[in-house]
């Protein structure tokens, strides 16, 4: 079998259990995936820029934001319905992001870090600061009643998995297709050997600006999915928080491959679940796990995989 067939079966095996499994969880479970398949998209986003390109952020919350306050705020403000409140979403995302990685890109390592913090920061502040308009902290509920997409209520648990379902299966295989293409592979080759990859010619920084793009704008999906999905918007998804744990997630999952975040997304989502049924210091068996899973495991969970099974793994 070749390496194409398998990783086609592999990816494909895994949508299709999340597609079956829509008709057998408990309701429970059911609104968890759901969750957690946005949530793995916001992680595949991080993993196309730190994972493939060695771009370090810890600013995507802002990406995240963009997207779930350029769809809230227009349904809110402009009366826009779902679907071209999400278009507006997905611009704010890529306009963003351009901007952020044209600026921030003229820094490398720790400095690209810091700087990708305090842009984050500054959305987080702004978001506070407009209060009028965003309600800060507080935040806004979308109404039931508005969330109907093209006759689909996604308020409705069903139609709300299918939505969550149809955006993870649109970023993974967006995420497939990149990093099996030569864009991916120079994107490789940059985040193993910069220099190198500068001396054979490629423009590293166009390269690298790209990748902040496309990471930032599908970010912004899952920012803008999440808020129409499960009908808020606060001030709380564009705090360091939520520049934490995509980076988490990737780690945890395995850092460049495809199926990493998906895993980490759900191992941490279910793993602080379990915890906090057990005890209120929840963070503290985390923490334990997270511990123990950094040491004999320190690729990450499908890196692992990769390295010690299926060394095809993309």
């Amino acid at each position: 079998m070749t390496e194409a067939r398998k990783v086609l079966i592999l990816h494909g095996g895994l949508l299709l259990l999340l597609f079956v499994l829509q008709f057998v969880l408990p309701a429970y479970h059911h609104g968890n995936l759901a969750r957690i398949m946005v949530l793995a998209s916001f992680a595949m986003a991080y993993n196309i820029m730190f994972g493939y390109t060695g771009l370090l952020s810890l600013g995507h919350a802002l990406f995240f934001a963009a997207g779930m306050y350029g769809m809230a705020l227009t349904m809110k403000h402009l009366a826009f319905t779902p679907a071209p409140a999400l278009l507006a979403g997905l611009a704010a995302g890529l306009v963003v992001s351009a901007v952020i990685g044209a600026l921030a890109l003229r820094t490398a390592g720790v400095a690209f870090m810091i700087v990708t913090l305090m842009f984050a920061q500054a959305g987080y502040l702004a978001v506070l600061y407009f209060g009028d308009w965003t309600r800060g902290d507080e935040g806004f509920v979308i109404q039931q009643a508005e969330r109907v997409l093209w006759g689909l209520d996604l308020s409705d648990p069903t139609w709300r998995y299918f939505a969550a379902f149809t955006l993870f299966s649109a970023c993974l295989l967006i995420s497939l297709a990149l990093v099996r293409r030569p864009f991916g592979r120079t994107l490789i080759a940059i985040r193993e050997n910069e220099e190198r990859a500068r001396m054979l010619g490629y423009d590293v920084f166009a390269m690298k600006l790209g990748a902040v793009v496309i990471s930032g704008t599908m970010a912004a999906a899952a920012g803008a999915s999440y808020g129409l999905l499960f009908g808020y918007a606060g001030a709380s998804f564009a705090s360091v928080q939520y520049s934490i744990f995509p980076l988490l997630w990737v780690l945890l999952g395995g850092a460049g491959t495809v199926i990493g975040p998906f895993l980490g997304t759900l191992f941490m989502f279910y793993l602080i679940d379990l915890s906090s049924g057990i005890t209120t210091a929840y963070m503290l068996i985390a923490g334990v796990v997270l511990v123990l899973l950094t040491l004999f495991a320190p690729q990450g969970l499908a890196g692992e995989v990769r390295r010690r099974v299926w060394r095809w793994l993309p």
